[in-house]
């Protein structure tokens, strides 16, 4: 019997080669054809074929020479920016962020918008994705995919978004309308998974494939990278450690009415508040004026800069985040827990540290407990980033006719 052919294989070998070309012209910048044939392992005739194939299909373009020796010099070039758009959008109770990146990763547009005055979301993230890419220069029909970040369950199935705590009009049936609408492919996200995101591409955790990341904010939350891989678990539900039941508070017996869940009254914004008040510790009045979130974590800034003074409301701080993080570390073993949002960033590696101290104390576990090495918008930046990778698989992935 004859060997089994395998059909293909060298369109199959056309594919991987131009895509392990992009990703480098991608790493390294602009590239002459005979460094990608280096780089690549390639002959320069067939890096020479691979460039004007990418050339001809708009992916590449020539952005310049080189100075050589003898001979013309040598053209450098780059993955064409305006190949493909990706819209990231952040998604809060008060306000929604949407920025524009093209493929290279380049934020390029950027809005903000209030979401006080109006009860239609599609209208608000249709106005945002359109004027994110308006002030970007580019046109719709050229942005591949869109993905939202928002608070609250998003089903593993479907892709819609279940249940959001602070955004009552966020429903079912959002998703499919947002995508008739825009008629482009619209992908929910946890907010804090995103994060977690952005936190393993170019934060804390870069280069640890299993970690969990703590946001705390006006509410709490917990994401978890596993391999590289969010968790999203079965329902979606996987990281909503607000409804942790803890000791020391109510718990709600209704989830589906707004009573705030155990752990939530435990270490939110007003329990923050709280603690601080208790030890003498308040924000200043422009941080009163604005949101939990941002009002807890200058409640913080306060007491950490108070020295040892603050040291009594810290260690209660991290007494009660302990909880959360233990329960979560006896059962995944992380050796990395970042802690992010308002509070977390706030807080540091001074509240880091206790926070660290406080799990080995309680638990036979020992991760090592970090603040998030992001100072903005990690929210947007998971969106960008989880957009860009799927948009880069489809453009890049799709190079041989």
């Amino acid at each position: 019997m004859s060997a089994t052919r395998l059909p293909g294989t060298p369109r199959l070998l056309r594919a991987l080669n131009d895509r392990a070309a992009l990703e480098l012209l991608l790493e390294r910048g602009p590239l002459t054809r005979a460094r990608l044939g280096e780089l690549t392992g390639l002959s320069k005739v067939t890096a020479s074929q691979l460039v004007e194939r990418l050339e001809e299909r708009g992916l590449v373009t020539r952005v310049g020479e080189q100075a050589g020796g003898r001979g013309p010099n040598a053209q450098l070039y780059a993955v064409r920016p305006s190949s493909a758009y990706v819209v990231g959008v952040d998604v809060g109770a008060e306000r929604v962020v949407a920025a524009c990146a093209d493929i290279t990763g380049e934020v390029v547009g950027r809005v903000e918008q209030s979401t006080r005055d109006t009860d239609d979301p599609v209208g608000v993230v249709h106005n945002a994705v359109v004027q994110a890419a308006n002030s970007a220069g580019a046109e719709l029909s050229s942005v591949r995919r869109i993905v939202l970040g928002t608070p609250g369950l998003v089903d593993p199935g479907s892709g819609d978004i279940t249940f959001a705590f602070n955004l009552p009009r966020w429903h079912r049936g959002l998703l499919a309308a947002l995508r008739d609408d825009l008629h482009t492919p619209v992908v929910f996200e946890n907010d804090v998974n995103l994060a977690a995101v952005a936190e393993a591409q170019s934060g804390a955790a870069q280069g640890v494939s299993d970690f969990v990341l703590v946001w705390v904010g006006a509410g709490v939350g917990l994401a978890i990278m596993l391999g590289g891989r969010l968790h999203h678990g079965s329902s979606g539900a996987a990281g909503e450690i607000g409804y942790l039941p803890v000791p020391g508070v109510p718990i709600p017996r209704d989830v589906s009415k707004r009573a705030k869940p155990a752990f939530q009254q435990l270490a939110g914004a007003d329990a923050v508040h709280s603690v601080a008040a208790e030890h003498g510790f308040v924000a200043g009045g422009a941080a009163e004026a604005g949101c939990a979130a941002g009002s807890a974590a200058e409640a913080v800034r306060v007491a950490i800069e108070a020295g040892t003074a603050g040291g009594p409301m810290l260690d209660e701080l991290a007494r009660r985040l302990a909880l959360g993080v233990a329960s979560t570390c006896v059962v995944l073993d992380p050796p990395l827990v970042v802690l992010a949002g308002e509070v977390g960033q706030a807080g540091g590696a001074a509240l880091a540290d206790r926070v660290q101290h406080e799990v080995a104390a309680i638990t036979l576990v020992r991760p090592r407990v970090v603040a998030t090495g992001l100072t903005e918008e990690p929210i947007l930046r998971g969106a960008l980033r989880t957009a860009l990778d799927a948009v880069r698989d489809e453009v890049f992935g799709s190079t041989v006719g």
